[in-house]
């Protein structure tokens, strides 16, 4: 992190979030200032360090430090959450389906997949759920809790529209690995391919769908903290450091974007030609949802034929 970067968001805690405010004890001292906070809390999340390791180096003790964190990781998700951990606007839809048209696969919008945090301090009676073994939260049972497709369920996502292999489809799609079902927003790589066109859509798939494992990758050497064992014996505490080491993220990279070298930049940019993948920009998604069309909704997201179909195009588009 740049440190022009850094003392933005020191400036902002110290004015916007009352623990970060410097103040005086009833002797007229000085409390501990917001750079001496901030610094304990970047150290800790981008570390991985015990909150103890910070006490010689900063004056601060244990619990001082921990609190720091907490306090930091809920200042960053107030101030810049909405900025930089938003849905996607139809703008950024549009952009996200040129750059995978151009990547040789229209209508997809993203890699998706699950990191694992290995969490410590998890209470004895949730180990069957959080550690693991049978029945722990696998890829599949935490994209069963997924909001994901909440908006395409309630009929709030943005409507889109695109060819491939000159048949019109209307629902984007990500790409998984093969754990995840065959549904009509997912298509997963072929196992044991046979023939030269499916052996090249599967290089094609694997090499695009790398994408998220490098960015695993990047959070978790950036952020040590989200690498070694959660440590905070609350899950509400562990969501908000993930959140806040993810908002950091992005906020580092829109503030070095400019000095990449070996990027090509359009692809961050919002371009004239959209090619044949489209976003209707006048669609309403104010539009009242009942059972029925929620319905509707999940059965086209879950439907295999569709899946298979997209899959024999996209091969044959390939």
């Amino acid at each position: 992190m740049n440190k022009r970067l850094f003392l933005h968001i020191v400036d902002r805690l110290s004015n916007e979030v009352q623990y970060f405010r410097e103040k005086k004890d009833g002797l007229g001292r000085n409390s501990l200032s917001p750079l001496q906070k901030c610094t304990a809390a970047i150290r800790v999340l981008a570390y991985g360090s015990a909150a103890d390791m910070v006490n010689e180096y900063l004056w601060l003790g244990e619990t001082t430090a921990r609190l720091c964190v907490e306090q930091f990781v809920e200042g960053i998700i107030y101030l810049f959450g909405d900025e930089y951990l938003r849905r996607p606007t139809p703008a950024d839809l549009q952009r996200l389906l040129d750059v995978g048209e151009r990547r040789g696969f229209p209508g997809m919008i993203g890699s998706i997949d699950c990191m694992h945090w290995e969490w410590k301090n998890c209470p004895t009676a949730w180990k069957g759920q959080y550690s693991r073994g049978s029945g722990t939260l696998n890829d599949i049972n935490v994209l069963d809790r997924s909001p994901i497709f909440h908006d395409i369920i309630n009929s709030q996502a943005p409507n889109v529209t695109y060819f491939v292999n000159e048949r019109e489809y209307r629902m984007a799609y990500y790409l998984t690995d093969g754990i995840y079902p065959k549904w009509a927003t997912f298509i997963q790589s072929i196992s044991m391919p046979q023939g030269p066109q499916v052996v090249l859509f599967a290089q094609r798939q694997e090499a695009v769908r790398k994408d998220v494992e490098r960015a695993f990758g990047v959070l978790q050497t950036r952020f040590a903290i989200v690498k070694n064992l959660a440590l905070f014996s609350d899950k509400v505490k562990i969501g908000k450091i993930m959140r806040a080491c993810i908002i950091l993220h992005n906020m580092i990279v829109e503030d070095e974007r400019d000095g990449f070298s070996l990027v090509d930049v359009s692809e961050f940019q919002q371009g004239e030609d959209h090619e044949n993948s489209h976003v209707d920009f006048t669609y309403s998604t104010d539009i009242p949802s009942d059972i029925t069309n929620m319905m509707d909704a999940r059965t086209r997201i879950r439907n295999r034929q569709m899946h298979q179909q997209l899959k024999d195009d996209l091969v044959e588009h390939i």
